[in-house]
């Protein structure tokens, strides 16, 4: 018997060696084994539950699933990684989560889908269909929760980005390019930026979020970019988080068994 109650737990990985992270599991109400539930994964894991901040995705959920907009949900919020016994300079927990998230490889997505993902859904009945699977994040997590879905489309096809580090932080930058000269995969995306977000050496945020979409919309991927005029936060995210998850998961996505 399963219960909607948030539990954090702590997880030890072999893929990024010495590191630990949180991360809690939130099974939605009406979930029954019998059928298979969505699955949302969050990067920032902590961003998106904490009662100081503005996501509380637990409460959005439930009331869609309840309204019957969309089916069960299983949420796992993620955090990043950090050393347990520092030994390094650069072993800092902000620079270990840049290197997990903004580095353009399959690294996360393996520790995620090899290590993390068995422990955190073990007992659950989780869809493996790729339309009724989400990766969501912000800021460096944005562009995370992409990168998962681009090297792993059969298993995540669809994302969800908060103001996402479309950038050159660790090769980020060179998303529009690729989308550009690959063939389309699999993957829907609803993301946001504003006119406010950062500017940094890395580069503009609102900038490479609009390449992004120049981008999308040239190879003819199925996507929402909503632009507004907050800065580098959550807000304009929490006020389109209800009609971007209804996008991912809704009537009107693209379902399946």
């Amino acid at each position: 018997m399963y219960t909607n109650k948030l539990d954090k737990k702590t997880f030890r990985s072999r893929i990024y060696e010495g590191t630990v992270r949180n991360y809690w599991v939130y099974v939605s109400d009406l979930y029954s084994t019998e059928v298979p539930a969505n699955l949302m994964v969050f990067q920032d894991g902590y961003y998106y539950i904490d009662e100081d901040k503005p996501m509380r995705v637990p409460d959005i959920i439930d009331r869609l699933v309840a309204s019957k907009i969309i089916p069960p949900t299983v949420c796992v919020f993620v955090e990043p990684g950090f050393f347990e016994s520092p030994s390094k300079p650069e072993h800092h927990p902000d620079t270990q989560r840049s290197f997990e998230y903004d580095t353009v490889s399959d690294q996360y997505t393996r520790f995620l889908v090899d290590e993390l993902l068995p422990e955190a859904l073990a007992g659950l009945n989780i869809s493996s269909n790729p339309n009724k699977r989400a990766t969501v994040g912000f800021s460096s997590g944005g562009i995370c929760a992409w990168s998962i879905a681009w090297f792993r489309s059969d298993l995540f096809g669809n994302v969800l980005s908060h103001c996402g580090s479309f950038v050159d932080i660790r090769g980020g930058g060179k998303y529009p390019y690729l989308i550009r000269n690959e063939s389309p995969k699999p993957i829907r995306i609803f993301f946001q930026s504003g006119e406010n977000d950062l500017d940094t050496r890395y580069g503009n945020w609102a900038l490479g979020n609009k390449q992004m979409e120049s981008a999308l919309r040239f190879k003819g991927y199925d996507y929402k970019f909503e632009f507004g005029s907050e800065g580098h936060n959550l807000v304009h995210g929490s006020e389109l988080l209800e009609e971007s998850i209804i996008w991912l998961f809704g009537d009107n996505a693209i379902q399946g068994a």
